[in-house]
């Protein structure tokens, strides 16, 4: 591996994180995270997350695929209304 381990309090921050995510948003954060790190990524971040590096893969290729501006907003607009 070229590159530093991440922390014990980062690695379960990130753990804490990955196992919150819907499958999809998973393979797509540990393939993130992957193509961050480098070179051995993929094989660090399978043990770390305890998924396949296969999946890994498939998350680049899926990132790969995304449109490159947001469709539209996440929230709907006035979604917090004032109380009076």
């Amino acid at each position: 591996m070229r590159f530093t381990r991440y922390s014990a309090d980062i690695e379960h921050a990130m753990q804490a994180l990955y196992v919150s995510l819907a499958e999809n948003d998973r393979r797509r954060y540990a393939a993130t995270e992957a193509v961050k790190l480098g070179h051995g990524g993929i094989t660090y971040l399978a043990g770390l997350f305890g998924c396949s590096e296969r999946t890994i893969r498939r998350g680049i290729e899926e990132l790969a695929d995304l449109p490159q501006t947001p469709s539209g907003r996440a929230r709907r607009k006035g979604g917090a209304a004032s109380v009076a």
